[in-house]
C-alpha cells in the first residue's frame, strides 16, 4: 500500500499505477453496447493478453459500433511519456475516492485521468477533443481475482451519444 500518494512527477504517478497492471495476464470478459436506456443491443466476448509487456486483443472492434477504442481496453496511455498534473481537477472524486488528475498527452491526443490518491489505482479517464470531454472510461464495480483487486465492470460514453458500452471482467488469469 502507498499511503498519500506524493510524487515528485505526474509521470511518477503514471508508474505506479501502470505497476498494478501485470505484464502477463489473460482478461476474458464480455462488451455489451446498450441503448440510452440500458438495452443491450449488441453483445460480444473478448480476450486481452499480455505477455511480456505486449497486448493482444481478440476482439474486431470495427464490427460492433461501440464506444470503445483500443486504448480503452488496454489503458495505452499509461504508457505515454507526456504526463503533468491537471492542477484545475485535483482533488476530485471519483465514486467517493480522491483523485490525483493528470493529463497524458502523445501527438494530438490528450486524455486526462482521475488516479485514486491512496492507491495509485486509476478511477476514470476522459478523451479530450478541443479540450473538452469526448469519451469517458470509469469503473463501476471491483472485484477480487485471486489477491487482486480491479474494476470488473466498466462503462465507456462518447459525450452526447446517447448510448454506452459495457466492458466486463469475468476472468483474470
Amino acid at each position: 500500500m502507498i499511503g498519500a500518494l506524493i510524487f515528485a512527477s505526474a509521470l511518477s504517478l503514471v508508474q505506479e499505477c501502470r505497476a498494478l497492471i501485470p505484464d502477463d495476464v489473460e482478461i476474458k470478459g464480455r462488451i455489451v453496447q446498450r441503448n440510452k436506456r440500458g438495452i443491450p443491443i449488441a453483445e460480444r466476448d473478448y480476450t486481452l493478453t499480455r505477455k511480456g509487456g505486449e497486448t493482444s486483443l481478440d476482439f474486431p472492434i470495427e464490427e460492433l459500433d461501440t464506444d470503445i477504442t483500443w486504448s480503452d481496453i488496454t489503458l495505452d496511455y499509461l504508457w505515454w511519456e507526456d504526463a503533468s498534473f491537471d492542477d484545475e481537477h485535483d482533488g476530485e472524486t471519483v465514486n467517493g475516492q480522491t483523485c490525483k488528475v493528470i493529463l497524458l498527452r502523445k501527438g494530438d491526443r490528450t486524455v486526462r485521468a482521475w488516479v485514486n490518491e491512496k492507491y495509485g489505482a486509476l478511477m476514470q479517464a476522459e478523451e479530450l477533443k478541443d479540450g473538452k470531454p469526448h469519451r469517458r472510461l470509469w469503473g463501476t464495480r471491483l472485484k477480487k481475482f485471486g489477491d487482486r483487486w480491479m474494476a470488473n465492470v466498466m462503462e465507456v460514453e462518447t459525450i452526447g451519444s446517447g448510448h454506452r458500452t459495457k466492458i466486463t471482467v469475468e476472468e483474470l488469469k
